[in-house]
């Protein structure tokens, strides 16, 4: 029951008609409500297919379901960031960032020897290539194209080297050789398509190579310990040599010492004189006699005049008298008294423990 408003002498007041926006809204609300209930439950359902995010260093190639499938232009990837996109269309994202992947592989040596090298190789993509590639390729270009290819050109160069090579010494050339046949290889194959979009693009223009690199070679114990015990015959040879080489340039060391020797010898002989010797018995002499310790110096008559070199063969000792005895006392006396001048004189620091200069 609607309420009417009295005028002022207790009549009814005519009503006011309502407006036109007004009696939609009362009319259709119900169903605008139901309407906006189901857009929102759309939109929140189809959100996650409808947004999709890019991270950063990745690039995303967009496929569309009803506008000829992928897009290979590549103006129209779709960089880093938040993009919104057809809920029936799809974006594929690949990674632009260096990427590095790690493969064990088995292998034959030249010589029949099994082994197992452990690779890793990095790469990166081309950005302007990406369509091509996920068209030719898709995402599983690196199970599908990368580790099969290293792997098929790994065993094919560690084929040309024997086990020993692999182990030790060929390691740096197998890596460079094996990087050097995969970027001929990756010229050589090409991407290809007819049809209204034709192209011709070659792998090397798709996919980076920065290096191959070799881990670790792994072999048979046996074939192991045999390349050891050969080493260590080798550098026990080494060490044999070496011997042998210093022993002959020892022999020619002491040849040529003895040669100075015997030369020294005959110059020294020739120029050596007694008065030559009688000067350089003064000049000990006197060096002996200034020396600071306690000393006895005899000065008698040595030989050429020269005082007596204690101990030297300057100082005689007189014959024992006939019978082992003097005749007479006095004699007897005499003779202890030369035989005492003539006998070798200790110094006094020698009898205390010191040395004579």
């Amino acid at each position: 029951m609607k309420a009417y408003a009295l005028s002022p002498d207790g009549t009814l007041a005519p009503a006011k008609p309502e407006s036109r926006w007004r009696r939609f809204i009362d009319r259709h609300l119900p169903m605008l409500v139901i309407y906006l209930m189901v857009v929102t439950l759309v939109v929140v359902v189809l959100f996650p297919y409808m947004a999709v995010t890019v991270p950063s260093g990745h690039v995303g190639v967009l496929w569309k379901r009803f506008g000829g499938g992928t897009v290979l232009d590549p103006r129209q990837l779709r960089d880093e960031g938040l993009h919104l996109i057809l809920p029936w269309n799809e974006l594929y994202i690949y990674e632009l960032r260096l990427q590095s992947i790690t493969q064990t592989y088995n292998a034959i040596s030249s010589d029949g020897v099994s082994l197992t090298a452990t690779m890793n190789v990095r790469f990166r993509l081309q950005r302007d290539a990406v369509p091509v590639l996920n068209q030719a390729v898709g995402p599983s270009y690196v199970d599908l194209l990368v580790r099969p290819g290293i792997g098929s050109l790994a065993r094919e160069v560690m084929a040309q080297y024997t086990a020993e090579q692999v182990y030790s010494t060929g390691r740096q050339e197998i890596q460079d050789k094996i990087r050097s046949l995969v970027e001929d290889r990756l010229s050589e194959k090409m991407m290809e398509r007819e049809g209204e979009e034709q192209y011709r693009v070659s792998m090397r223009d798709t996919i980076v190579l920065y290096d191959t690199l070799v881990y670790g070679i792994e072999l048979p114990q046996l074939v192991v310990d045999a390349i050891n015990r050969k080493t260590e015959q080798y550098y026990i040879a080494e060490e044999y040599k070496f011997r042998v080489e210093r022993e002959r340039r020892e022999s020619e060391r002491k040849k040529i010492e003895a040669q100075g020797i015997h030369e020294f010898q005959t110059i020294v002989s020739q120029g050596i004189s007694d008065s030559y010797l009688a000067w350089r018995g003064i000049e000990a002499t006197l060096q002996l006699a200034q020396s600071t310790n306690a000393k006895v110096v005899v000065i008698g008559s040595g030989k050429d005049g020269l005082p007596i070199i204690l101990g030297g063969a300057g100082a005689q000792t007189p014959p024992p008298a006939p019978g082992g005895a003097s005749s007479s006392p006095g004699t007897d006396a005499s003779s202890k008294d030369k035989a005492a001048a003539t006998q070798p004189a200790v110094p006094a620091e020698t009898a205390r423990g010191g040395r004579a200069q």
